[in-house]
């Protein structure tokens, strides 16, 4: 009899681990506590409650070739980089075309995941979910954790001394929808992240003043890269990977810092990171830099103090009017639904092995999928991670002893730097090539590059020094797609497929005119010697 396993959640990495466990044989029941598929990439007008919440204004910061799963591209001819209501699109189109949704309890909220009684023989979970008003129980001999880690947001209001006093409106990003609120008024952001970055720049068009604080800075680069290439499809290459990974952190930094700063000069804006040592997640936002030098949007420090109507940043002593502060202070995460000896969450991650497993279970029967974050696309990496995940839940692949994880997961707690490479912000951020690679080793799935140069150089060449896209996951191994190589030699049609929609005539270069000339008198010389 097949496996039975519970997946919770039916966004991204739920889907994925649909169709993983189909592929393994095993038999899937997700349960989804909303209505629908899709979960961050599904936008609703109303927060709602255990699900993440975007803005009506989402484009993805991952562009679409890099951010598909690895056997079923985006059609050609949509976007670069896609609105959430197009990516909500595409991961329907995915799981119609896997027959995923037949899989799917919707309006089922997951209310415990407890080990069986006889855990240690058997690695069963006791799952009770809610639907309605009638509860159920049922048992499962693995489960899927797929909730993600954007749904708890981070509010800290004991660092803002006053904030109780403040006369305006204040609130966390995650309740923001539309720009319309900010219209002829004050605005603060906190936070230089993705989302209060993108809301700053949206506030810009309606708001009387926009103010955007930091405290420690951050890279800022666009999602139109070198040439008018998308910024991931350049920045993730195997080559780069292998040339940063092995250059001392100093050079690496160096490096980083010059390249970020070809676009502007990120100090002359109040941008520049305030420890260029630690690597985090570049900041995508197309506009910030015009906003900034057209006085529609004030960088600012960290906030000293809060008053009625206003605010003291630090190094400032100037008070600014507000009338609505966004605290875009990110998130915290939370399983609510499992014990703490089953996972325990402190400062800000989880003691997993390889961030999925828990280290410490006598039976390797439950997995944490996508709660990591690569400086890469998390479509990819969580359908890798369920990958592999699917194949130790089904005992094709094994897990080292405990103590060997636990060793592992505790090294990676203390976040030492290694000295070359970079060295990540925190210990949920990872190289997303050395990972991903980590994972397809251990499936037998990663491309072998010598023997590929070798047998078909034209497809190793793209592989290593062309942009990393997931087709390459499915080259080999279990799982391995025939429609892998073709995907990744034509990926850079699919990118310009969107983008050339007027065709220009390329412009015959004085060389070339020359050249050709120069073949035409070397022709007619050859006539004449011939016919002498």
């Amino acid at each position: 009899m097949a496996k039975q396993v519970a997946i919770v959640g039916a966004g991204v990495c739920g889907l994925a681990c649909i169709k993983c466990c189909l592929e393994e044989g095993l038999e899937p029941t997700c349960f989804e506590r909303s209505d629908d598929l899709g979960g961050l990439w599904r936008f609703t007008e109303d927060v709602e409650e255990g699900r993440a919440s975007i803005y009506k204004s989402v484009v993805s910061n991952s562009c679409k070739e890099m951010s598909c799963y690895s056997d079923f591209p985006f059609p050609e001819d949509w976007p670069n980089y896609l609105p959430h209501s197009q990516f909500l699109e595409y991961l329907k189109m995915y799981a119609n075309q896997f027959n995923l949704q037949k899989y799917i309890q919707f309006k089922t909220k997951v209310c415990s995941v407890t080990k069986r009684p006889d855990f240690a023989l058997t690695g069963q979970w006791e799952v009770i979910t809610l639907r309605e008003t009638q509860q159920q129980s049922a048992i499962f001999d693995a489960v899927m954790v797929c909730t993600g880690f954007l749904t708890n947001p981070f509010l800290p209001l004991d660092s803002f001394p006053g904030i109780n006093t403040f006369k305006g409106q204040y609130f966390h990003s995650r309740q923001y929808k539309h720009p319309d609120i900010f219209k002829d008024q004050k605005v603060l952001v906190i936070g230089l992240g993705n989302s209060g970055t993108d809301i700053a720049v949206e506030a810009s068009h309606l708001a009387e003043k926009v103010f955007l604080s930091t405290t420690q800075g951050s890279w800022v680069i666009s999602r139109v890269f070198d040439s008018g290439y998308p910024w991931d499809m350049l920045f993730t290459t195997r080559f780069q990977n292998m040339l940063i990974n092995c250059l001392p952190t100093p050079i690496v930094t160096w490096l980083m810092a010059k390249k970020m700063n070809s676009w502007f000069n990120h100090a002359n804006y109040g941008l520049a990171p305030k420890d260029r040592t630690q690597m985090k997640e570049p900041v995508i936002n197309d506009e910030l830099p015009g906003r900034i030098i057209t006085g529609k949007v004030l960088i600012k420090p960290s906030v000293k103090e809060v008053k009625e109507n206003s605010v003291i940043f630090n190094n400032t002593p100037k008070e600014e009017p507000i009338d609505i502060i966004v605290f875009a202070t990110g998130y915290t995460f939370a399983f609510p639904f499992l014990d703490e000896t089953v996972v325990k969450v402190e400062d800000g991650q989880a003691l997993l092995y390889k961030y999925m497993f828990p280290a410490h279970l006598q039976k390797s029967t439950l997995a944490i999928i996508g709660l990591i974050k690569p400086i890469g696309s998390q479509v990819p990496t969580g359908e890798i991670q369920a990958r592999w995940a699917v194949r130790v839940l089904k005992g094709v692949n094994k897990l080292p002893p405990p103590s060997v994880m636990i060793e592992e997961v505790n090294a990676r707690k203390e976040n030492k730097p290694s000295g070359f490479g970079f060295c990540y912000y925190n210990a949920l951020q990872t190289n997303y090539i050395t990972y991903v690679d980590e994972l397809l080793t251990y499936m037998n799935a990663k491309p072998n590059l010598l023997s590929m140069l070798l047998m078909d150089p034209r497809l190793a060449l793209t592989v290593f020094f062309g942009p990393c896209t997931s087709y390459q996951f499915r080259l080999t191994g279990p799982g391995k797609w025939e429609g892998a190589r073709n995907a990744i030699l034509t990926q850079w049609d699919r990118t310009f497929k969107a983008t050339k929609t007027r065709i220009v005539e390329k412009p015959t270069s004085p060389f070339a005119r020359i050249l050709k000339l120069f073949s035409f008198l070397a022709l007619l010389v050859a006539i004449f010697l011939i016919f002498l």
